[in-house]
């Protein structure tokens, strides 16, 4: 229905503001435990938690869960638009730089009532928030170059949505979910 997008804001629209909530809290709940799942494990090993592997593949749970959720092989390979996964994800290995985004996500969502907006918005300052906020030593390039991907992903998939914002047709959310 709608729009026909697995993301929350679909089902915001089409479900009401308590399922989209919902399916937002559980799309960043996804991406955070992907993130984390690796800590859990290497610390059920009482393996050295400042090993470099355990930071690579945190990220790279996290970079495949954002994925999958963007390409979906259960749905053809066509999926949501990875915002709230992403959140999660990068809350769960960078929270100060993704706290930041989130607020700019929020307050240019506030401002436009337009989802979109706030996430094309968050998604271009994520980059440079990872590189101001993460010290050097904390695989800060590795980190930057990863955000910058994510980023650029969230947007090639909020294509249609640029061009219905440029077009002046992108609608708006009302209170309580679909648009007005």
């Amino acid at each position: 229905m709608g729009s026909r997008n697995i993301g929350a804001t679909n089902a915001y629209r089409v479900l009401g503001a308590r399922w989209g909530i919902l399916v937002f809290a559980l799309d960043a709940a996804k991406g955070y435990l992907a993130a984390f799942a690796p800590y859990l494990l290497w610390r059920s090993f009482a393996f050295d938690s400042s090993a470099n592997g355990l930071f690579i593949a945190s990220l790279a749970s996290g970079v495949a869960a954002i994925l999958g959720h963007v390409f979906s092989p259960w749905l053809g390979f066509r999926g949501g638009r990875g915002v709230a996964t992403s959140l999660g994800v990068f809350l769960s290995i960078v929270p100060v730089p993704t706290l930041l985004a989130f607020a700019l996500w929020t307050l240019l969502m506030l401002l436009t009532r337009r989802v979109s907006v706030g996430s094309i918005g968050a998604a271009l300052a994520y980059p440079f928030l990872v590189f101001v906020h993460v010290a050097p030593e904390a695989h800060r390039t590795l980190l930057t170059i990863i955000a910058a991907a994510v980023s650029l992903l969230v947007i090639v998939r909020h294509k249609a949505n640029i061009q219905r914002l440029l077009g002046g047709t992108e609608p708006p959310l009302k209170r309580g979910g679909g648009t007005p």
